[in-house]
């Protein structure tokens, strides 16, 4: 582990309920450790979406994953009145590789037990389980 002033907990954030709880598991252990937390989330283009006239403008993928994540985060900051540093990234990319890229140089890495999911998410593996099998720290999977 790093020293404490470079402590990083690096935290999945989509907007679920799950999330939600991830954010602030992660926010209690960052105040015991004295850690900072990179909250991340991801978006992408559906797998049906066309340029040609898809559901929503491109602009629209992008702004309502940064919507998600500033209103949980914004919540959870509300809600436990920390002093705890709350980074916020938003990525283009499959949630649980943009999450890996992340926690690269990270202590820890905690995540939902289920986020938003698709049928797209079906076919590839949770990002939970994803995240569990390939990150480069220890994961910490949390219910909501």
């Amino acid at each position: 582990m790093n020293d404490t002033a470079d402590r990083k907990i690096v935290v999945g954030v989509d907007g679920s309920s799950s999330a939600r709880s991830a954010l602030l598991w992660a926010v209690r252990q960052a105040e015991l450790t004295g850690a900072r937390v990179q909250a991340v989330a991801a978006w992408e283009f559906p797998a049906f979406y066309s340029w040609e006239g898809g559901p929503m403008p491109p602009d629209d993928f992008e702004r309502s994953a940064r919507n998600g994540m500033d209103e949980t985060v914004d919540a959870i900051l509300v809600e436990t009145g920390t002093a705890v540093s709350v980074q916020r990234d938003l990525e283009h990319g499959h949630a649980a590789q943009v999450l890996l890229d992340a926690a690269q140089q990270a202590d820890l890495l905690v995540v939902g037990s289920r986020g938003h999911g698709s049928f797209y998410g079906a076919l590839l593996g949770s990002v939970s389980q994803r995240c569990a099998q390939h990150a480069q720290c220890p994961v910490v999977i949390v219910r909501a």
